[in-house]
C-alpha cells in the first residue's frame, strides 16, 4: 500500500480546495480594536449555503487508510474540528467519477480552524491527529448527504496509508 504523508495547513496549498481561518485566537482584521472588552472578527470564511444546518461527525481514531471519497455537485461543505486536531484529505474536483487518488493530498487542521471545501472536490470524514476521538462541527445544506452526496470506494490496490 502507499503511503502519503501530512503537510501544514497553508493558503497557498490549500486554496484550490477552499479556505479556512483559525476560529479560536484569529489572526485577521476586527471590526475594532482587538484590545477592546468584546472583539468581532468578522467575515473569516465565506459559504453561500442556502438552508444551512450544523451536524457533528464523531471519529474514533482508526487506521489512517484512504478508501473511500466523496463530492458534493451543487454546495460547498463546512468543517471544523471542535475538541481535537484533525487529518483532513482533499483531491482537486474533475470529471472522473473515481477518486483521484494519485492528486490526494492531506493536511493536519488544529482543533479550532474552520475550513471550507469547495463543491466537487473529494474528501471524506476526517482522521483523528492522535489516540482520541475528534469531533468534527460539519456545516451543508439541510439533507445535503442524501441529495447530493457521491460516495466512492476507492479499490484496495489503490488506498493509501497516511503517514504521520
Amino acid at each position: 500500500m502507499k503511503t502519503i504523508k501530512v503537510q501544514s495547513l497553508s493558503i497557498e496549498k490549500f486554496h484550490r480546495y477552499g479556505s479556512y481561518a483559525q476560529m479560536i485566537n484569529p489572526v485577521t482584521d476586527a471590526a475594532g480594536p482587538k484590545d477592546a472588552p468584546i472583539v468581532f472578527f468578522r467575515d473569516m470564511v465565506q459559504a453561500d449555503i442556502c438552508g444551512t444546518s450544523f451536524s457533528v461527525c464523531r471519529m474514533e481514531p482508526r487506521e489512517r487508510i484512504i478508501d473511500i471519497g466523496e463530492f458534493h455537485n451543487h454546495t460547498c461543505e463546512v468543517a471544523m474540528p471542535i475538541d481535537n486536531d484533525a487529518l483532513v484529505w482533499v483531491a482537486p474536483a474533475g470529471v472522473s467519477s473515481e477518486v483521484p487518488v494519485d492528486q490526494i493530498e492531506v493536511f493536519f487542521v488544529p482543533k479550532g480552524t474552520l475550513f471550507k471545501v469547495h463543491p466537487g472536490v473529494w474528501h471524506h470524514a476526517a482522521f483523528s491527529a492522535d489516540d482520541n476521538p475528534v469531533n468534527v462541527m460539519i456545516v451543508l445544506p439541510e439533507r445535503a448527504y442524501i441529495n447530493d452526496c457521491i460516495g466512492v470506494p476507492i479499490p484496495e490496490a489503490d488506498r493509501l496509508r497516511i503517514e504521520f
